[in-house]
């Protein structure tokens, strides 16, 4: 049930980023959320609507699918470090690997290598790192920024990849693409996409210290600098890898994350299938660990639950954050804020306010892409009827799904990221915000200046 928009529509976010900041738990935050919007959707029948939407979310195929590739992530993760395999990789690395600044960025190169999927990318590179870089005592803080970092932001910039594809697709739907030439319009509009281009080449200087860890990261850093490294609770007891110095090598590590890959490009590279790459990268470890017998079939067969297990706390972030979103979808968050900023807009500010705007719902929401179904209709119509370049504000749109996936407290990305680091989830968000924001104005400067042009 649907009510009149109004400055209400932003309680249940305003609540939920309150909460989350003075409790650090991302669950009870998004429930508080709920709650709020439920109760001003239907009070009476609040619990009600809270069941079918709940079910309704549960059967959605978007969670059905992240169920399946996270879990099953976490389940390749664990075969992974129970044989050892990531320990073989982390050394050869941190044999390379000469301080914290040069770990760093070459978790940032792997970063730019698995470009698949966010998801991927945060939970494989923080996995494969976070061994090397506890060596050199940086914190998991930090790592799980670097990782962030390189999840949506270089997902977006490469045409390969599950994001490209959707907005692709999207673009086609509404009628801003002929058939089959979606992709065509959104790879023109990359040059534009400021937010995650500076988000991804901010790492580096990070990094390196030449930009200073900030705030609570600069906190965090003095803590694993002084050896006290806070990895989440459970993370070392679940991950506890037997020693198979002897008889696990590089490989062992390197042909199941290449066999992930190359199943996800397989069928169709613009299409990528990150579903079926997992599945064959579980199946094929197992095979190869089973027949070198490396673990026992019961030893794997419990890892492949453990990796499941793992992944549950941060499922049920995603699954509740989804639930959030439909709450703000009935109340009309999007919208209402679309409606009040419109008349705003000019052909130099639009997309200044487009950023500014649909980061604030991504980031309020814990969207990515749900919004921006609702939001692209109306923006790309009032930029053609304004004279902006086309490109240029679907640059802005996708710069704000970025900073939305990579800064906000409870999107699937920020969770995955810190779940694949074994970082407490609001640990990693507070810290990472900072940077997030700097990157956030640089791009917003550089849209308003080449809408000026």
């Amino acid at each position: 049930m649907a009510i009149e928009p109004s400055w209400l529509v932003l309680l249940p976010a305003a609540v939920t980023i309150i909460v989350a900041i003075l409790s650090r738990r991302p669950i009870e935050s998004l429930l508080s959320g709920v709650a709020v919007g439920l109760l001003l959707l239907e009070p009476k029948a609040a619990l009600t609507n809270f069941s079918s939407i709940l079910l309704d979310v549960m059967m959605d195929e978007t969670i059905a699918w992240i169920i399946i590739v996270c879990g099953l992530m976490g389940s390749l993760i664990a075969l992974l470090m129970r044989v050892g395999a990531s320990n073989a990789f982390s050394q050869l690395l941190a044999l390379r690997a000469r301080d914290s600044g040069s770990a760093l960025i070459y978790t940032w190169l792997l970063g730019l290598v698995i470009f698949v999927d966010d998801y991927l990318n945060a939970l494989a590179v923080g996995s494969a790192m976070r061994k090397v870089t506890d060596k050199f005592n940086v914190s998991r803080e930090m790592l799980s920024y670097v990782v962030d970092s390189t999840a949506a932001p270089i997902c977006v910039l490469i045409p390969l990849s599950t994001w490209a594809v959707f907005y692709a697709g999207l673009f086609t739907e509404i009628g801003f693409a002929e058939s089959g030439e979606g992709m065509v319009v959104y790879i023109s509009a990359i040059p534009y996409m400021l937010y995650p281009m500076v988000a991804v080449v901010m790492v580096p200087f990070v990094a390196t210290g030449r930009i200073p860890a900030l705030g609570l990261m600069k906190q965090a850093q003095k803590r694993a600098e002084a050896g006290l490294i806070s990895a989440a609770p459970g993370d070392i007891e679940i991950y506890a890898a037997e020693d198979n110095e002897n008889s696990v090598k590089m490989y062992h590590f390197v042909l199941p994350i290449l066999t992930l890959l190359i199943f996800s490009l397989w069928g169709d590279p613009w299409n990528p299938d990150v579903q079926l790459g997992v599945i064959a990268a579980v199946a094929l470890t197992m095979v190869l660990f089973g027949a070198q017998k490396l673990l026992p079939w019961t030893e794997m067969f419990d890892a492949v639950l453990d990796g499941i297990k793992i992944m549950l706390p941060a499922l049920t972030i995603v699954i509740v954050a989804f639930v959030f979103k439909d709450v703000n979808d009935q109340l009309g968050l999007a919208n209402y804020v679309i409606d009040n900023v419109a008349h705003s807009m000019t052909p130099v500010l639009l997309p200044l306010i487009v950023f500014v705007t649909m980061s604030f719902i991504s980031f309020a929401t814990g969207s990515s892409w749900g919004v921006f179904t609702i939001a692209i209709p109306v923006i790309l119509p009032l930029a053609e009827s304004l004279g902006v370049s086309i490109p240029l504000a679907i640059g802005a749109i996708v710069s704000a799904s970025a900073f939305g996936s990579h800064a906000c407290f409870y999107s699937d990305s920020t969770v995955l990221a810190a779940q694949g680091c074994g970082c407490d989830v609001m640990d990693h968000a507070l810290t990472q915000i900072p940077y997030a924001l700097i990157a956030a104005c640089i791009a917003g400067l550089g849209l308003t200046l080449l809408a000026a042009l």
